[in-house]
């Protein structure tokens, strides 16, 4: 727990802080948002995949109470009848005891499915099931940045709807690896972030996207020349993806990437970054 006291003509406000960073002038009056954030932010992908269960409530919440990341990242899908939900793949065979596409399921049946924790996860975790977009947002909205991969385009203006309705538009990053995707977002009102395979990055403008893209999203793969690129294209936030060695963190931050996303946030909140020793020293 970390508290800050703040001076002001009157009084003394004390703003505490839950997962221990020191609290934001904002939490004073409103949601955490992503002018709150660090010069340097971790995002624990999918909660901390090798850490916690991915994409699962009990996940999302240990990733919350630890206080290894300023981020919280889920992916979403959307159901048959619109209900958009948490889930990465579009099928449910990999993450639960069930089998086939999410499409097909309406929220009702949405109840019975039941995530089947990782058998290599530290720990012990139980079945439980998937959480909806909803449920994620009430639950952690406005107390720490997060950020949605809409896996369906088609998801993105109920997507909206939902952030708006909690007055969240400054707290929650809506990814996507479509640039149209990126630009409708950013029409929205939203947070757009726009993801980035090292194949793609070859060929890429990062430029072009500076107008409209809150955060460019790279894979730390890329070439030197492809991250720096992107380091230099205008986009306020470089974060690299998906990290999970303090090897692979130390490399994206010494080429100007401002972020991490990260299925390890313990491990890298607990390793010192390295810099690279100069040949006179």
């Amino acid at each position: 727990m970390v508290t800050r006291t703040v001076l002001t003509s009157l009084t003394a406000l004390t703003l505490t802080a839950p997962n221990g960073f020191l609290a934001p002038i904002e939490w004073g009056g409103g949601p955490l948002t992503v002018e709150a954030l660090p010069r340097v932010v971790y995002t624990a992908h999918r909660g901390g995949a090798l850490e916690v269960p991915e994409n699962s409530m009990s996940g999302l919440l240990a990733a919350y109470r630890r206080g290894t990341a300023q981020v919280i990242d889920f992916d979403t899908r959307i159901l048959r009848d619109g209900t958009p939900v948490v889930m990465h793949d579009a099928t449910l065979d990999r993450t639960t005891y069930m089998s086939g596409p999410v499409r097909q399921l309406d929220r009702w049946q949405w109840l019975a499915v039941r995530l089947r924790p990782g058998v290599s996860l530290p720990g012990e975790w139980r079945p439980e099931r998937p959480p909806t977009v909803a449920e994620v947002l009430d639950r952690f909205g406005g107390r720490i940045m997060l950020m949605l991969e809409a896996k369906d385009p088609k998801s993105l203006e109920p997507l909206a709807r939902l952030i708006r309705a909690r007055g969240l538009t400054r707290s929650v990053f809506v990814n996507s690896n479509d640039p149209a995707v990126a630009r409708r977002a950013h029409r929205l009102g939203l947070l757009a972030q726009l993801w980035r395979s090292e194949k793609q990055m070859r060929r890429d403008r990062p430029k072009d996207w500076a107008s409209f893209v809150d955060v460019l999203d790279v894979d730390y793969k890329a070439r030197d020349s492809d991250l720096r690129r992107a380091v230099n294209s205008g986009v306020p936030r470089v974060w690299a993806h998906t990290v999970t060695t303090p090897k692979q963190r130390d490399r994206v931050l010494r080429l100007g990437c401002n972020g991490v996303i990260t299925d390890a946030p313990g491990l890298l909140h607990r390793t010192p970054v390295r810099k690279r020793r100069t040949a006179g020293a």
